[in-house]
């Protein structure tokens, strides 16, 4: 069954949705079972043939509302590119930052430290990432069923290795206990109607290639057309999960419940339900956090200070709405599609010492700009706070935090709150092309 915060489609889309994989505009069931896995393509000819058998597997935007065991979505790096023996002209017709990978982009990552690509899971950091594919279902068993007809057609194709699998159950919210994932762009064209508090649909070209985008022109189309347009690149950054640090630093710093409930809220910007600060500043709504017409209408207008929602937590960060930036940037044009996951099973808020146990998060931005977006909010949004007027100090969930970092809650007089530490550490992450489901065609030789 869809989500509860799922978008209903009720205008004429005019996008090429048949030709649009489904993953980059419609929302996923929820709850869903799902599976990441990167393969290597060793031999060009197995490369295209795989390509050749998922190609019919992989669901279009158009197909997303109809009823379906599962769904699948598929994209590649530029060294994907490379082994499928792509022309050098078309090679050179992408991005520099793709064709570098995200390994090569660390510096204005700001992974440094332990989040370095030199202390990266395999496969990252390697150029044997070539293909990501991803499964979801609705059901576990119709999960099951999709990953084993998929291991088939792998199995089939001597020329392509498995290098990594990563199985997930998800049910809205995130290891650290948020809901997540609700808060969507919506893209003009797409047939989707925005729910109160979204905005204006932004221009398709903010997201699917060969459409104006919001500066009025397409943003560059890798060569040729058909490989290019309806096509978006992907950004995929794995994380593990210091969830019991989480909770020790909230004991550490409120000493009821209600008090570091309140304190994590603040962090983020909204209540592990959902539902935000900016609408709920003392104490949880949760009919709010269930409630599409109510989880994202709000702005901070009568909240300039961060009085209510402070400015540093990780929402008014990751998009800042109508805060009155110190630098002037197009808010528009920093909004991704975010399609992650988390992986492993939850900790409660009152568990204080790690199990050894992997979870953590995977976060997934698609869009046309979105490694550029990723890399812009990665060094100067998540890293720093200047944009804010906050100095040094960066996003509280997501960033690699110096020795004795803090996060300010403001108020009269305002909080700082100690030695906040790095609740998340990168595994590893790469840059992806996901192609539209002709160049899918186009690329295995069809």
């Amino acid at each position: 069954m869809p989500s509860p915060l799922f978008r209903r489609l009720r205008r004429p889309p005019t996008l090429d949705l048949d030709d649009i994989q489904a993953t980059l505009l419609r929302a996923r069931p929820e709850p869903y079972f799902g599976t990441h896995a990167i393969l290597e393509i060793t031999e060009p000819d197995a490369g295209r043939e795989l390509l050749r058998r998922l190609a019919p597997r992989v669901t279009s935007a158009a197909r997303w509302d109809e009823p379906q065991p599962s769904w699948l979505a598929l994209a590649l790096s530029y060294q994907g590119l490379v082994a499928l023996g792509l022309p050098e002209t078309s090679l050179a017709s992408f991005p520099a930052n793709f064709r570098a990978g995200m390994a090569a982009r660390a510096e204005r990552l700001r992974d440094t430290g332990v989040n370095a690509p030199d202390r990266w899971e395999f496969p990252f950091g390697t150029p044997r990432v070539h293909v990501a594919v991803t499964v979801y279902a609705a059901s576990e068993d119709d999960w099951r069923a999709e990953v084993a007809a998929y291991e088939k057609e792998l199995g089939e194709v001597p020329g392509v290795r498995l290098l990594s699998h990563q199985d997930f159950a998800a049910d809205g919210f995130n290891v650290f206990g948020y809901r997540d994932g609700f808060s969507q762009p919506v893209v003009e064209g797409s047939g989707a109607e925005p729910l109160p508090g979204d905005g204006r649909p932004i221009k398709a070209g903010e997201f699917v290639l060969g459409y104006p985008s919001e500066t009025g022109v397409p943003l560059p189309v890798p060569a040729p057309d058909v490989l290019g347009r309806n096509g978006t690149y992907v950004v995929f950054r794995k994380y593990h999960s210091h969830v019991a640090a989480f909770n020790q630093w909230l004991h550490d710093n409120a000493s009821t419940e209600a008090e570091r409930e309140l304190l994590a809220a603040k962090l983020v910007g909204r209540w592990r339900s959902g539902a935000p600060l900016a609408l709920a500043p003392e104490r949880d709504t949760p009919a709010i956090g269930e409630d599409p017409n109510r989880i994202n209408n709000f702005d901070y207008s009568a909240d300039p200070r961060g009085l209510r929602t402070p400015l540093g937590s990780h929402i008014r960060r990751m998009n800042p709405r109508d805060t009155k930036l110190t630098v002037l940037t197009d808010v528009n044009i920093r909004r991704i599609i975010r399609r992650g996951t988390s992986y492993g099973t939850p900790l409660p808020p009152d568990r204080l010492k790690d199990d050894g146990r992997p979870r953590g998060l995977d976060f997934i931005a698609l869009g046309a700009r979105a490694i550029d977006n990723v890399e812009f909010l990665q060094s100067e949004w998540v890293g720093s706070g200047n944009f804010l007027g906050l100095g040094k100090e960066k996003d509280p969930m997501i960033s690699l935090q110096d020795k004795g970092a803090y996060f300010t809650v403001p108020g009269t007089p305002p909080r700082r709150v100690q030695n906040i530490q790095s609740f998340n550490t990168l595994l590893g992450g790469e840059y992806f092309f996901m192609p539209s489901l002709s160049a899918i065609r186009w690329l295995s030789g069809n």
